[in-house]
Order: structure tokens, then C-alpha cells, then sequence
């Protein structure tokens, strides 16, 4: 199999017509992330989706397919657009894109379209973030960041949040 290489992968606005793939993508990150916060799906098999919905539908929000051709290989999700910062809610490439440069490719195009101050979000109990987050930071604005810990609003059974915070220029 040939390996996907930065250059293999494409961002795009998602259409009310790719949510389903994106949905199902959200299934695959979801499934991912429960490995360090433990959550389960719901009786049905699904994860909480409502991110899904609101990115879709809601103000200040966009969502992003990427793709290598016409297949998928990942999503995310920014909100935040009408405010003064924006923020990355979600971001997924799935495991057959990972480890070769498309993930920091497929977010710096992020990033980029939409200049400004960013803030990102990650768990401390996931490795590959820890590492894969800084290095997004120290690429876009070199020594110029900020990381903060901020309790989960509403849920404080869970561990505090890791946020990292830059501007990107267009």
C-alpha cells in the first residue's frame, strides 16, 4: 500500500451532503477518543453528536472534509468564526492518513483560511495530541503561544482540559 503523503490530501468545506460521511467519520473519532475519556456509545451504538449538528447548522461554525481523491480521510470542525477567537472544536484524520504529515498539513489549511487568534483543546492522556498540538503551535507561530489547563464546563467529573492558544496570519 502507498503511503498518504501531505500532498495526497485535500481540505474542503463540507456540503449538507457530506454529512453523512462525516458522521460516520465522527463515529471512527469519537471511538478514538474514548480511549482517554472513557466514554461510552449510547444504547444505540452512537456517540454524542451534537457537534455534528451544530457544525452544520450553526453560526460561526464550519466544517471540513479531507479527502485523498474522493475518499475521506478525515474532518474538523471550527467555531468561534463570529467571535473574537476561533476554535478548533474537532479534528480527525483516520488512522490510515496519520503519521506521515497530512494531519499538520490538513491544519495549517485550516487554520490559514480563517487568520486570527486560535485556541485548541486537547487531553493530557493522549500522547500522540501532547505531541502532535505543540508542534501545530510551534509551526504556525513559533515561540508566540500559550498553554492553559481549563476545567470542562458543566463536567466536572472529568479532567481538566489542555488549551493551546496562537495567532495565524493569512
Amino acid at each position: 500500500m502507498t503511503p498518504i503523503l501531505p500532498a495526497d490530501v485535500t481540505v474542503r468545506l463540507a456540503t449538507p451532503e457530506d454529512r453523512p460521511t462525516v458522521e460516520r467519520l465522527w463515529l471512527l473519532f469519537r471511538h478514538d477518543l474514548s480511549e482517554f475519556d472513557g466514554a461510552l456509545p449510547g444504547p444505540d451504538g452512537t456517540f454524542r453528536s451534537e457537534c455534528v449538528e451544530y457544525a452544520f447548522t450553526r453560526p460561526g461554525w464550519a466544517p471540513y472534509l479531507f479527502l485523498k481523491g474522493e475518499r475521506p480521510a478525515g474532518f474538523a470542525f471550527v467555531r468561534g468564526l463570529d467571535g473574537p477567537a476561533r476554535v478548533l472544536n474537532s479534528f480527525f484524520v483516520v488512522r490510515g492518513a496519520r503519521r506521515r504529515g497530512a494531519g499538520t498539513h490538513l491544519v495549517r489549511d485550516v487554520l490559514r483560511r480563517h487568520p486570527g487568534t486560535w485556541e485548541i483543546a486537547f487531553q493530557d492522556t493522549n500522547p500522540a495530541a501532547v505531541r502532535f498540538w505543540p508542534h501545530v503551535a510551534r509551526e504556525l507561530a513559533g515561540r508566540a503561544w500559550t498553554r492553559e489547563l481549563r476545567a470542562v464546563p458543566d463536567r466536572p467529573e472529568l479532567r481538566a482540559d489542555v488549551w493551546i492558544s496562537f495567532t495565524v496570519t493569512g
